[in-house]
């Protein structure tokens, strides 16, 4: 198995969505589709209508997968540099326990630094909550109000059915 360079060296941070509907061709399954409701002949149905709100579904399903991916990227990004935060701590307080004079100074250094990485893992874990948070809903939002859209398409095409 070979994996790709990519710009950033990290794969997810370089993901596409369109990339991976490039291969999905809507035309085709919209001609596909009308030839199926053409042999039926369903009087006042609209196959163009059907096909665009299924257009509209699909770039609703990317920018939902957009925003999501973005949401993993930032994630992914925060974490890392979390990370080396925490090594740089770390290396600076092996620095300060090292130059501790007294049993009781190391101690006291110990209690301190250990409360101080607590209560930076507390804020660090909040603070990826919230980025996860913020992805899931820019993701849900775009779904939902899609399918409220799509509700009041049916409604729409039920209406002129009567």
């Amino acid at each position: 198995m070979t994996t790709q360079k990519t710009a950033t060296g990290n794969p997810f941070f370089d993901f596409d969505v369109t990339k991976a509907f490039a291969h999905f061709d809507p035309a085709k399954y919209a001609g596909e589709f009308a030839k199926f409701a053409d042999r039926y002949n369903v009087p006042g149905f609209d196959v163009t209508a059907v096909l665009e709100a299924q257009r509209r579904n699909v770039e609703a399903l990317i920018a939902a997968n957009q925003a999501a991916t973005e949401g993993v990227q930032a994630l992914a990004k925060r974490q890392s540099e979390i990370f080396q935060q925490s090594l740089d701590a770390g290396k600076k307080a092996f620095a300060k326990l090292g130059k501790a004079g007294s049993p009781q100074d190391t101690a006291a250094n110990q209690a301190k630094i250990a409360k101080e990485v607590f209560e930076k893992a507390i804020a660090n874990a909040g603070e990826l909550t919230a980025l996860v948070s913020k992805a899931n809903a820019e993701a849900a939002e775009v779904i939902t109000g899609r399918i409220a859209e799509g509700l009041d398409e049916i409604k729409e095409q039920a209406e002129t059915l009567k």
